[in-house]
């Protein structure tokens, strides 16, 4: 009987620390979904986390999010930026057309992501 005392009283010991924390993880997750909702990104989501964490966003009211469905805003030179899933099968559409095979492959493919669809490619 005083063996499984003693194991309870460990284990509550264990989880103590856990419950300190669910403040700060709380602060942290709504801090992170008004900047998911503003779409923010880079520096300025680091900034605004900052911010946010140490109490001066938190309390800002986040906008309406946008449209999932919404396309891509054109790239410059108005071409279309397409959504990650999209680029990628067009990419490789596109690196097949072309031959490549191997590393040309992979260089093209890089390339073409990262200027989101071949179309966008200098």
């Amino acid at each position: 009987m005083k063996k499984i005392l003693f194991a309870l009283a460990g284990l509550s010991l264990l989880a103590a620390p856990a419950f300190a924390q669910t403040a700060q993880q709380n602060k942290m997750a709504d801090c992170n979904k008004q900047a998911t909702e503003k779409g923010l990104k880079g520096d300025e989501r680091k900034k605004f986390m900052s911010e946010c964490l140490k109490g001066g966003a938190a309390a800002a009211p986040a906008p309406a999010p946008a449209k999932p469905d919404a396309p891509a805003a054109p790239a410059a030179g108005g071409k279309k930026e397409l959504p990650p899933k999209e680029a990628m099968g067009a990419c490789a559409k596109k690196s097949k057309e072309l031959g490549n095979k191997g590393d040309a492959h992979k260089k093209f493919m890089s390339d073409c992501l990262k200027a989101k669809g071949p179309d966008n490619m200098k």
